[in-house]
């Protein structure tokens, strides 16, 4: 059964911190013998420290990932929940690699695959039935997607001012749909950006967007998970600052521009469709 813990936005320390006080309860109530926590955020690290002091062990589905930028908070709650969880399950042998320089011992570490690539194949006929495409009048590859969320490209001006400087000039040349998050489309107000945006979209007139031939960017709201997904299937090309979308563009064979200096998931470089463009505009512009 789901638990809904009420704690909702703040800063690192206080959604942390809550998670843990909330979270302590539920293990105190339940008594499980064993907590799985997935992925980087907040809530992961929480999870697994509020239960490895109860001396509840504790797996971590998506371990060994790493940036090797400690600036990310994805990136401390990676290392941290590594270090105290009893159950490693990695997603790529590059994963087990970083945990085994790290010092954790073989039996750790269990090698699984990538469980978000299972929820993609798992969905991907049910997201082709989305009816996204007609609602924002788009066609098969006629379109590049744009995701932004992190703190470095989102929270700082000068780096938000470049990457849309360059979207925008993308945009003259093909349609960009940009599902925002509600903290980038508050700095994109905040920072008067979004004149750069031809036309802002709000949930109940989304679908009234009519594409132009010039110059056109579409701010939607947050989209569910198969709309998303059947964007990305068919995108002439993804630019995002996500690493499970990094992930997901591979496995659909779909080219990605990543708005970062450093991944923590280098198989989609070397193996995969992904390339590293930071947020120079110039970078950005030229791998479009």
């Amino acid at each position: 059964r789901d638990v809904y813990l009420g704690v909702g936005s703040g800063t690192h320390a206080e959604q942390t911190g809550k998670v843990m006080i909330e979270f302590e309860k539920v293990l105190l109530k339940e008594k499980p013998d064993l907590v799985v926590v997935v992925g980087d955020v907040n809530s992961t690290l929480a999870a697994a420290l509020a239960a490895v002091k109860l001396h509840i062990s504790a797996a971590h589905v998506e371990a060994g990932l790493r940036s090797y930028d400690r600036t990310m908070p994805e990136e401390i709650n990676r290392l941290l929940t590594d270090q105290i969880s009893d159950y490693l399950f990695t997603p790529s042998r590059d994963a087990d690699e970083n945990l085994k320089r790290e010092g954790v011992p073989q039996e750790k570490i269990f090698f699984v695959g990538n469980v978000m690539v299972d929820s993609l194949l798992f969905n991907k006929a049910r997201a082709d039935q989305s009816q996204i495409f007609a609602q924002l009048k788009l066609a098969e590859e006629g379109y590049a997607l744009l995701t932004l969320h992190r703190p470095s490209n989102v929270d700082e001006k000068h780096s938000l001012t470049n990457i849309m400087s360059a979207i925008t000039e993308i945009s003259e040349s093909i349609p960009v749909v940009f599902p925002a998050h509600p903290r980038t489309r508050k700095k994109l107000r905040e920072f008067n950006l979004d004149p750069h945006a031809t036309v802002i979209a709000s949930p109940d007139v989304i679908g009234a967007w009519q594409p132009q031939s010039q110059s056109s960017i579409l701010i939607t709201p947050p989209l569910s998970y198969l709309d998303f997904l059947k964007l990305e299937m068919y995108a002439k090309f993804v630019m995002t600052d996500s690493g499970g979308i990094q992930e997901e563009t591979t496995v659909l064979n779909v080219p990605c521009l990543t708005l970062r200096d450093t991944t923590e998931r280098p198989i989609t470089i070397t193996q995969g469709t992904n390339v590293l463009v930071g947020n120079s505009p110039r970078k950005i512009i030229e791998e479009a």
